[in-house]
């Protein structure tokens, strides 16, 4: 699509102009992209085990059949299945150049490879790179401002925050700005997310015989049917905005055999970091006092990362609404966001922040590293 006839003259032509390239451009690259998408679709792989959709992305930004300068790319970037491709202008002389970056996810979900849209996020994130820079290419050289694109292959969105390791690793120093974009079943310019924490509850029992010796047990399955119990009496006094979500991975090996071993998995949601660390206590409780009931011991362990809320960039989510509608996207009334519109949307700054998103990505989301 093609935005609206541009005002003539002035800054704002010249504005609308670049706004025009950079539309172009997609549409000139669209089937391109759409190989992208489809390629690492129909090939989906787990978190950190990315090694075809890696592939696929760093031949995408290292062919010659890409319109304009190359890119530098660097595969395998801090992490083996991570990539960095690199493209800017340069200045005659000035300040260090500003440096915007966008973020492709490709990993999918297990069992149900990419139910999440991950490779739409690689496509959408490639595809915004190009437009700007095609723009900026479009601009007489050599630019009043340099700028340099920095595209980031970022693995393990769906499990174990390769996001963060990324930022650990020194991949996201010195950037100004960095965006991506999530599908959804909605437009929005803004979509809540809330802080999260991960946890693994380990119980261990005594085994026995069922039949002949239960007494000389200690049942592990009763300490995580009781911890599952507890959280399901807990809700009456959750708050609404609260969720505690998980599954029991293992629950013994044979009837006829006390389970010595059982394992839970848990997420918790809160609107906030200080409601996350009260949900926190209430459910570790739960799961102690199931422990302490049945006389197992329990092993209570929390996820390497925990995510902090989103915060919302309002100057950013307006600029957005204003271009989209230019296109003509609807979007979604601020009232059905509010009460609950599923999806992810965020703006990472400087800093150390995380995202897992829904539409282009106006919002900060930092990470607390454990």
């Amino acid at each position: 699509m093609r935005p609206q006839d541009p005002p003539q003259g002035g800054p704002a032509a010249a504005l609308e102009a670049l706004k025009q390239r950079a539309c172009e451009s997609v549409e000139l690259n669209a089937a391109r992209l759409g190989a992208l998408s489809r390629d690492i679709w129909s090939r989906p792989e787990l978190a950190y085990e990315e090694h075809q959709a890696h592939d696929t992305m760093t031949r995408f930004f290292s062919s010659g059949d890409l319109p304009g300068a190359a890119w530098a790319v660097q595969p395998r970037y801090r992490l083996g299945t991570a990539f960095r491709a690199e493209w800017g202008t340069a200045a005659p002389q000035g300040p260090r150049p500003l440096r915007v970056a966008f973020l492709c996810e490709y990993d999918a979900l297990p069992g149900i490879g990419h139910a999440c849209g991950h490779n739409l996020i690689a496509e959408v994130g490639a595809a915004a790179a190009l437009a700007l820079k095609a723009a900026l290419e479009s601009l007489p050289q050599p630019a009043p401002v340099a700028v340099q694109i920095t595209v980031l292959g970022t693995p393990a969105e769906e499990q174990g925050g390769g996001k963060i390791d990324l930022i650990n690793a020194g991949a996201f120093d010195g950037l100004d700005v960095v965006f991506m974009a999530h599908p959804s079943q909605e437009n929005a310019a803004y979509l809540p997310d809330v802080a999260e924490h991960d946890v693994t509850v380990k119980y261990y029992g005594k085994a026995s015989h069922a039949a002949a010796y239960p007494w000389e047990g200690v049942n592990a399955l009763d300490a995580a049917v009781l911890a599952y119990n507890n959280l399901s009496v807990l809700r009456q006094q959750m708050k609404p905005t609260w969720r505690v979500h998980g599954v029991i991975k293992n629950g013994g090996v044979k009837p006829n055999i006390i389970p010595s071993y059982t394992e839970l998995e848990f997420y918790l949601r809160a609107p906030s970091m200080k409601d996350l660390s009260v949900l926190t206590e209430k459910v570790e409780n739960c799961f102690k006092s199931a422990a302490l009931a049945t006389g197992c011991k329990v092993e209570i362990k929390g996820g390497e990362n925990d995510y902090y809320n989103v915060l919302p960039n309002k100057s950013l989510q307006k600029v957005y609404k204003e271009n989209g509608k230019k296109l003509g996207i609807e979007f979604v009334s601020e009232d059905c966001i509010l009460n609950g519109l599923s999806g992810y949307q965020f703006l990472l700054l400087k800093g150390k922040e995380d995202s897992s998103v829904a539409s282009p990505c106006l919002c900060s989301r930092k990470v607390v590293n454990r």
